[in-house]
């Protein structure tokens, strides 16, 4: 075993709580939206994803690192997390096919991790207070001195965080030439959700968050398809705008996550914060179409308004997640419009909700027809 010196960390939330432990990761001060992921394995795909810019993850599971990272397995090129907390950080990793340790990859994208603090406890305490801002610090030790910092880091209600993230310019996934074309609107993309584009027989377009319609509209796709993304989707009027123009087109449009707020918020349904968010890759979700339950995977802090899509004289509620009756998923009535707000790329159940992907093909085949 390495042996690691085992410097000291805290731990503060807006409301002036405070926990001690230890640094792994990169020595440092980070700050951000305190949030909690309730999964048991798929650390580094958290740890990847886009959707977690700006946010402070707490793991609830109490072992992480200990099967380190691997490529295959990166949502994205960095590592999308402000910082990290958990009960139990492994140096070491024992799985024979990683290329590298947790430690190692989190250091070099300067992410603070403070560990060996009772997570239960913290997880309990955001439950009941709900999502705040945090500072994590190796390097302060004035309380005083983290209040100030931390009162310095902007609420996440209010933050437009997409044209960040996203691409900066527009390029091919890949460059073979499939039987259909794709247009995706990149808010903070996960990478497997290319992946089943691709695998479906669909030549991938991404373009950045602030793209203008007119540009995605002359690319002549058979679809557009939005992705998820951080931030919060009701100071997005400026993506709204141009999904109201992709809404106009007799194409399939379908979102997922943040794509999907913005489809509903395009057709005059409001987006709201929500008191803790869903992060996770056990949320049960009913498929109201089929009457089948679905074990889902999620990140996010917003949520569609249900009295708006259930009096919308559009709109059809699809999904509906079973713990607390959020809406899960909307469809157009007679057009190929759908979103869903959970990962169908994911695979927590381990595919139940990959069918979403084939009915944007199906839905794009028989346009094209």
């Amino acid at each position: 075993m390495i042996l690691r010196d085992r410097k000291s960390a805290v731990l503060m939330l807006s409301d002036g709580s405070i926990w001690k432990g230890r640094l792994a990761g990169a020595s440092g001060t980070v700050t951000g939206e305190i949030c909690f992921n309730t999964g048991m394995t798929g650390y580094q795909e958290i740890y990847t994803d886009p959707s977690y810019t700006g946010q402070v993850v707490v793991m609830t599971h109490p072992h992480i690192g200990n099967y380190g990272v691997h490529p295959e397995e990166a949502e994205s090129q960095t590592v999308s997390i402000s910082g990290m907390v958990c009960k139990n950080f492994s140096f070491d990793f024992s799985r024979q096919n990683a290329e590298g340790s947790l430690q190692d990859l989190l250091e070099r994208n300067g992410v603070t991790v403070i560990y060996d603090v009772d997570t239960r406890a913290i997880v309990r305490h955001i439950r009941d207070k709900g999502a705040m801002n945090c500072i994590i610090s190796s390097e302060i030790e004035d309380l005083d001195a983290l209040q100030i910092e931390l009162q310095a880091c902007p609420n996440m209600e209010g933050l437009e965080l997409s044209s960040k993230v996203c691409t900066q310019v527009a390029y091919n996934w890949n460059s073979e030439t499939l039987p259909l074309k794709v247009a995706v609107y990149d808010f903070g993309v996960k990478y497997n959700i290319l992946r089943n584009l691709h695998s479906r027989g669909c030549s991938v377009r991404l373009f950045p968050a602030t793209t203008s319609a007119e540009e995605l509209i002359a690319y002549n796709p058979d679809g557009f398809f939005l992705t998820n993304g951080p931030g919060d989707p009701g100071v997005m009027d400026y993506a709204v705008e141009n999904v109201k123009k992709l809404l106009s087109q007799s194409k399939p449009v379908y979102g997922i996550c943040l794509g999907h707020q913005l489809i509903a918020r395009a057709a005059g349904v409001s987006t709201y914060k929500m008191f803790n968010g869903h992060r996770g890759i056990n949320h049960p979700v009913k498929n109201l179409l089929t009457g089948l339950s679905e074990i889902t995977s999620q990140n996010h802090g917003f949520a569609v308004d249900r009295m708006m899509v259930e009096t919308h004289p559009d709109l059809q509620m699809t999904h509906v997640h079973l713990n607390d009756h959020t809406v899960a998923g909307i469809r157009f009535n007679n057009r190929p419009i759908a979103s869903v707000q959970f990962h169908p790329e994911a695979g927590p159940g381990p595919h139940d909700s990959r069918y979403f992907f084939d009915d944007f093909v199906a839905a794009m085949q028989q346009v094209k027809v």
